[in-house]
């Protein structure tokens, strides 16, 4: 099995339903006097450093990918690909939804309420951002050489030599003419009658 790189289509879809409900929450916020918009800033941090580890992490995997590290647990790089494909795709969408709310918020920037949703969003969207492309290179940095498998073209390259398949009947058919002999050089033989 291949893993398959997250196409940009995703991201883009991401991107757009994180736009219609952070535009549809900030309408909602707006129609009823409720504070439902902006982000606190301990998220963007959160965000900020969840994006450095799984760069981080994937560096590791990069790092086996290439040999310079001996040893790594394969559940392990397994994992760091995942999460560098959520990462990259949860960060599109909430772009979209941080953007949004942005955007909304500059109409009504004299406002101190709006003021400050707009740079909590303005800061938030541009870590997530930075997250989609920790994400997308995340992504990249797992990549692993294919050592087993169809995809291994030394072992496809192997399995195309006809000198070594005829090789290999050949010395099939004189093992099998070996065993033929030896089984029937240990034939019971009938034993001599005494008359």
């Amino acid at each position: 099995m291949r893993a398959r790189r997250t196409p940009l289509v995703h991201y883009l879809v991401a991107l757009i339903l994180g736009l219609i409900g952070g535009a549809g929450i900030s309408e909602l916020g707006m129609s009823t006097r409720t504070d439902l918009m902006g982000v606190p800033w301990l998220v963007s941090v959160l965000l900020f450093l969840l994006g450095v580890a799984i760069l981080i992490m994937a560096f590791q995997v990069h790092r086996y990918a290439r040999g310079d590290r001996k040893e790594m647990d394969l559940r392990f790089a397994v994992n760091v690909l995942i999460m560098s494909k959520a990462l990259g795709v949860a960060c599109a969408a909430l772009l979209g939804w941080y953007g949004s709310q942005a955007l909304i918020s500059m109409g009504h920037a004299g406002a101190p309420y709006y003021t400050r949703v707009m740079q909590e969003c303005l800061v938030a969207s541009l870590v997530c951002l930075i997250d989609v492309v920790a994400g997308a290179v995340g992504e990249w940095l797992c990549q692993l050489p294919p050592n087993d498998g169809p995809e291994n073209t030394d072992r496809r390259k192997a399995s195309q030599r006809p000198m070594a398949d005829a090789a290999d009947t050949v010395d099939r058919e004189e093992t099998k003419a070996d065993a033929s002999e030896n089984h029937a050089d240990q034939r019971p033989r009938p034993s001599p009658r005494n008359s």
